[in-house]
Formats: structure tokens, sequence, C-alpha cells
């Protein structure tokens, strides 16, 4: 990152975000976002191929919602931009980005503020009613269709006194018939005794990160039709044809999966 930190960027704080882009490699981050992610690395150090195994998802499932013809896609905690980003998968579709990070706000609107089919809104993903109702999402978004709504790798961001399950009901409320819900989280079952010491790597962070179970983020797709192969390690959704599938067989470690809503929106 360059020595000119914008407005309102605290690079003495580590970011969720700046810490996801180095796990992936990138150069958008700070020393203090290095060593917190160093920590996180030191107790699991799986980590960096669960980042990319991630954003690999996020390719898969957004190309599958694009195949069942959804054309409109809302990214809740959208991260830095990198390779494959939503709108570069599902070409041609509506495309709203959404985060209440200032680094990822600044990096979004300077590299794809450019695009007249990509919106780049400021919206805090546990207050879902202000995003549902921002005049730049409804906009860009009609919810009278179907819309792919992602949560990849943020959900373990939200601490259970700010209710997760009441804010996925909330944007399961506003989704029409044959919407998707996109969403991953890292589960802790197949390493249990390293939960701690991640957790412990963000104490500083700008956003805590909340251990969870396979059976906790399951529960986070009640009310949807998910679809094959269900909830599973992200490797194991839906792979491109050939593909050699790592931890298979390990236990929940970083799930994934797609869930359709089938009722009334």
């Amino acid at each position: 990152m360059t020595d000119q930190i914008p407005k309102g960027i605290r690079a003495d704080v580590p970011n969720v975000a700046r810490m996801y882009d180095y796990y992936l490699g990138g150069k958008d981050n700070f020393p203090a976002d290095r060593e917190a992610a160093e920590r996180a690395l030191a107790a699991v150090p799986e980590i960096r191929h669960s980042t990319r195994f991630n954003r690999a998802f996020l390719g898969r499932a957004v190309a599958f919602s694009a195949a069942s013809g959804i054309d409109q896609f809302l990214d809740l905690g959208a991260g830095l931009p990198t390779q494959n980003n939503v709108h570069q998968v599902a070409r041609g579709a509506r495309v709203v980005y959404v985060d209440n990070d200032p680094t990822v706000l600044v990096h979004g609107r300077a590299i794809l503020g450019k695009d007249d089919r990509v919106t780049i809104v400021e919206g805090d993903l546990r207050r879902p009613r202000e995003i549902l109702s921002d005049p730049d999402v409804r906009a860009a978004i009609d919810f009278d269709r179907p819309v792919a709504v992602l949560l990849l790798s943020v959900m373990h961001f939200v601490p259970d006194e700010e209710d997760p399950l009441g804010v996925i009901a909330t944007l399961r409320e506003a989704m029409a018939p044959g919407s998707h819900l996109i969403m991953s989280h890292v589960a802790i079952d197949a390493r249990p005794q390293a939960a701690g010491a991640v957790t412990q790597a963000y104490d500083r962070a700008s956003a805590p990160f909340v251990a969870r179970t396979g059976e906790e983020i399951v529960r986070m797709f009640e009310g949807f039709d998910v679809v094959e192969p269900g909830i599973v390690n992200l490797p194991e959704w839906r792979p491109e044809p050939g593909t050699e599938v790592p931890y298979r067989g390990i236990g929940n470690y970083f799930l994934g999966g797609v869930g359709v809503v089938t009722g009334g929106a």
C-alpha cells in the first residue's frame, strides 16, 4: 500500500479486509495487518489456502446463479477488489458491492467506479434494513425479481449479540422467490484447539472473529432450500470436472453453500 493513507483509514489497527488481502498475497495492507495475520497463520497455516478456496467458491457460486437466470447481485461485506470479482464472473449483471470499511470503499471506488453496471455503497451488514432501503441499492436492484445476495467470509465477523440469524432473516424477507443466498463461513469443528488463538489474533482488529461450529452455520441457512451438494467444505461445492478436492473428509473447516428462496418475499 502506498505511503499516502486516505483520510479515515487507520493503518495502526489491524483491518479484516486488509488481513484477507494479505492472506491472498496482495499488497493492500499495512504492518499491523500483517502482524495480526501472521498470528492467525501461526495457529492455522491453512488460512492462506482457505482464502483462495473462498475466492474460487465465489466464482463457481456466482456462475451457478447467473446460469440460473439471476442478473443482479448484492455483495455484502464485499472486501477489497481482487481477481474474479462478482461483476467479472457475472458479466453484464447489475452488481452492488456494500461494505462499511473505509479501505474497501476507497479502493473499490477507484478501481470499480467506472463501470456503469457496478455500484459501491457504504453500509453495515449488521443493519440490513438500512442497506435494503439505501437509494443507490434500490436504484440498482429490483427486489421484485430474483437477486443473489452474497455473504462470503463475513458472517464470522458478526457477533451473536448482533443477531446474525436476524440479519439473514431480514435479507431473506426482502428477496423474491428464486433468489439465491451465497454464503461461506469458517467452521471450527476440524481445528477446535486453534479457535482461541485465531480469535485472539483478531482481538484488536476492525471486527472480531466469531468461532462457530458447522451446526451453527447450517442453522443460518434455515428458511432457504439448499441446493446440492448442500453446505460443505468449500472445495467440495461443485468443483470443476477433474479438479482434485483437498481436505476431503477432514470435517467442517470452511463451509459454503447456496440457498434458494422458495416462498413469498
